[in-house]
C-alpha cells in the first residue's frame, strides 16, 4: 500500500497558511478541502492548478441544512479514506488548526493508521491562537479553560473563575445540526444562567471572532454577562472570560521552592 494521508490547516486567514502545508498541497496526489474562508480556498486551488495537479476537491457539499454535523463528519472521513485507499498521497485541509473542532480530520488520521496507512497532522494557527493575540491574554499568566458551550451545559462542567475560561460556538450552542443561514440564540439565556453560578451578573465579558481577512479588524464586544443575549453572536463567535479574580498562593509551597515571588507570567 503506498497511500499515504496529510492533515493540514489553513490558519484563520489566507497568509496563516505555513510553508509544510503549501508543500503538502502542492505535491500530494490528491486534496480534499474544508474551508469556510473563500480567498484560502482560491489559494488552494491555486497552488493545484500551478503544481499541475488535479483540482481539489471541496468537502463542504456533504452540509446540507437540517442535517445532523456528526453525519456530515461521517461523510467527509469516508471519502478522505477512499482516495487515502486508491494508493494516493492525500493531504486533507481544514479550516484553522486542523485538530481543534475538528472531528473528521481525527478520524480520518485514526481510521487510515488502523488500516496500516501512514498519517499524520500539522498544526495551523486557531481562533484560540488569534484570540490570545487579539485581546492581548496570555494564558501562562492566570491559566485558561476551554470549553465546548453545548458540552459545558450537557456535562455541567464546572468552571475556575480564578483562570480565564474560553468557551467555543456560543453561537449554536444547543444546535447538533447545520444551518447554512446561522442558528437561533433561543439558548442563549440557559447558558447565561450557568454561567451565573460562577460569575456575577456584571462580570465583563468578550464575544470574539478572529478577522478573516488581514486588512479587517477583529469583532471584539464587551458586555457583562447579563447582556450577552444581546450581544451580537453568530455562528463562529468565542466567549472569552477574564477572571474573577486572583488565586492566593500557597505560601508553604513557595517556601518549599525557595523563591521569594512568584508572578507565574510564563517566559
Amino acid at each position: 500500500m503506498s497511500g499515504s494521508l496529510l492533515v493540514v490547516g489553513t490558519g484563520i486567514r489566507a497568509g496563516h497558511l505555513s510553508q509544510e502545508a503549501i508543500a503538502a498541497i502542492r505535491t500530494a496526489g490528491a486534496v480534499a478541502y474544508c474551508i469556510a474562508e473563500p480567498l484560502s480556498r482560491s489559494f488552494v486551488d491555486e497552488l493545484r492548478e500551478e503544481a499541475g495537479k488535479l483540482p481539489a476537491e471541496d468537502l463542504h457539499r456533504f452540509y446540507a441544512n437540517d442535517k445532523p454535523r456528526m453525519q456530515t463528519y461521517t461523510q467527509m472521513v469516508e471519502r478522505i479514506l477512499e482516495l487515502v485507499r486508491t494508493d494516493l498521497q492525500v493531504a486533507a485541509v481544514f479550516y484553522g488548526h486542523p485538530g481543534i473542532f475538528a472531528y473528521p480530520s481525527h478520524e480520518s488520521i485514526r481510521q487510515a493508521r488502523a488500516e496500516g496507512y501512514p498519517a499524520e497532522m500539522l498544526a495551523g494557527i486557531s481562533a484560540a491562537d488569534c484570540l490570545f493575540a487579539d485581546l492581548g491574554v496570555d494564558p501562562a499568566t492566570a491559566g485558561c479553560q476551554m470549553l465546548e458551550a453545548s458540552d459545558f451545559l450537557l456535562r455541567r462542567r464546572r468552571l475556575d473563575p480564578t483562570c480565564g475560561v474560553v468557551l467555543w460556538q456560543i453561537g449554536c450552542v444547543g444546535h447538533g445540526d447545520y444551518q447554512g443561514s446561522g442558528y437561533d440564540l433561543r439558548y442563549m439565556p440557559m447558558l447565561v444562567e450557568a454561567l451565573s453560578a460562577f460569575y456575577p451578573p456584571e462580570h465583563e465579558v468578550v464575544v470574539y471572532q478572529a478577522a478573516h481577512f488581514a486588512l479587517c479588524d477583529p469583532v471584539v464586544e464587551r458586555v457583562p454577562l447579563a447582556g450577552l443575549p444581546t450581544a451580537r453572536i453568530n455562528a463562529v463567535s468565542t466567549l472569552y472570560i477574564p477572571p474573577l479574580f486572583s488565586q492566593a498562593i500557597d505560601e508553604q509551597v513557595l517556601a518549599k521552592f525557595k523563591i521569594k515571588t512568584f508572578h507565574g507570567t510564563g517566559a
